[in-house]
């Protein structure tokens, strides 16, 4: 399994239904091209398969293709909470593909 790490802002989907939150993180280009080349058949909306930590928090989730061909990474609100990131603060991401 191919892992990496970075820091990336939070912030939040302008297009999000209204009366709910969905914050994101951008992954960098350098890991996106890895991702790309470690992941495994597309899943549905190309999804790639992960283990993301951030702090003490760690969790299996997807990353999802965004209009620029990187991927974007959810955060859930208990993960903010644990860590107490806000929009606009940068966070520490050890990211693992499962996929591949």
């Amino acid at each position: 399994m191919w892992s990496c790490e970075f820091d990336a802002v939070l912030w939040e989907w302008d297009a999000a239904p209204a009366g709910s939150s969905w914050v994101f993180l951008t992954v960098p280009e350098d890991e996106t091209e890895e991702i790309r080349l470690r992941a495994g058949p597309p899943r549905g909306f190309g999804s790639v398969r992960v283990e993301v930590s951030i702090g003490g928090s760690t969790w299996r989730t997807s990353v999802f293709p965004d209009k620029t061909r990187g991927f974007v990474l959810p955060l859930k609100k208990a993960v903010r909470r644990a860590e107490s990131l806000d929009l606009g603060d940068s966070a520490r991401v050890r990211l693992t593909v499962l996929d591949g």
